[in-house]
């Protein structure tokens, strides 16, 4: 891995969705150990899976691992803290209204 080039790795997973009123997910395990950092990108090769409701449905699939450069790493570090900020809502008021 360079500072600007990527690497393509290759993974076997194992893809998770649920579709239940408890649990309503979606999760990928690489059956390899390899490991997430942030900055990468992870393609699961396949047709689209859907479960049924109430239903689990797990299946074995391809994983594709863009890795980050080392510059795009170093960004995402910098950065990620402002973006995951974005997704709170805050209100100190004692009533809600729209």
């Amino acid at each position: 891995m360079g500072l600007l080039t990527k690497d393509i790795e290759r993974a076997p997973c194992t893809v998770e969705i649920s579709h239940k009123f408890e649990s309503l997910h979606a999760h990928v395990r690489f059956n390899n150990g390899a490991v997430i950092y942030p900055g990468d990108e992870v393609q699961v090769k396949g047709p689209e899976i859907m479960a049924p409701f109430g239903e689990v449905v797990t299946e074995d699939r391809e994983a594709v691992i863009f890795r980050a450069s080392a510059l795009e790493r170093l960004w995402t570090r910098l950065t990620g803290d402002l973006e995951v900020m974005e997704l709170c809502e805050f209100s100190f008021s004692e009533e809600v209204t729209l």
